[in-house]
């Protein structure tokens, strides 16, 4: 992690996809899904891409051994299911809504049409397909190589929208230490350890939500050492 625009996705084209995306248009459905309600779950037939109106939206994966395990989020502006266009007969993963969102599905058929018909929404979705895959190889090299405090730190970073400006921002939705755990690969224990560290040390609070402060931005890419005391 060497830079705060690692943090996010970054803008990927001059492209207005909201309004493109909503025109009405046989195949393209806009829906409102209350907070924890599936949008599509694993196993089921993809043959559709979902863009995210408003809300957020949580990625899980069901194991053959019944275990669950959080793999992503996702917000405002990003795609889901889009697996369907390179041959996914099934969809891999369940989404849910962390919160009240609203969703637009376009068919299969007709975003295959879009991206032969439609040179600017053609390059804004490689846009952003690139930036995404860019997301996944950071998320891999802090996975493979960085301490679960610091993987901890580096998630905190990306929920609360650090690279917005602003000294503090808050995470402004319900997330629990068990699901914090799940998606940086360490227990909830280890979780509730590092939040009260963080909390001493000033790097984060509560206030109804969890509030990250622009210290433990300054100390991730410092590499400051008290990061690492109490391993």
């Amino acid at each position: 992690m060497t830079r705060l625009a690692a943090l996010k996705v970054p803008a990927v084209a001059e492209f207005d996809a909201p309004y493109f995306l909503t025109c009405p248009g046989i195949g393209k459905i806009t829906t409102d899904y209350k907070k924890n309600q599936n949008i599509f779950c694993q196993g089921e037939t993809a043959d559709s891409v979902c863009y995210i109106l408003s809300g957020r939206i949580k990625l899980t994966v069901l194991s053959e051994q019944g275990k669950e395990a959080v793999v992503g989020l996702l917000e405002p502006g990003q795609f889901l299911g889009e697996g369907c266009l390179n041959g996914h007969p099934l969809r891999t993963v369940t989404t849910t809504a962390m919160e009240d969102c609203t969703i637009v599905t376009i068919s299969k058929s007709v975003m295959l049409a879009h991206l032969r018909d439609e040179p600017a929404f053609a390059e804004f979705f490689v846009a952003y397909l690139l930036s995404r895959n860019n997301r996944i190889e950071e998320d891999l090299i802090d996975q493979l190589f960085n301490s679960s405090e610091k993987r901890l730190a580096r998630l905190l970073l990306i929920l609360a929208h650090y690279g917005e400006g602003g000294a503090s921002h808050p995470i402004d939705i319900d997330i629990s230490q068990e699901m914090l755990a799940e998606m940086i690969g360490t227990t909830r224990s280890r979780v509730s350890f590092f939040m009260n560290k963080f909390r001493k040390l000033g790097f984060v609070s509560y206030d109804g939500h969890i509030q990250v402060h622009r210290s433990l931005l300054d100390a991730a890419f410092n590499e400051k050492p008290h990061l690492q005391r109490g391993m």
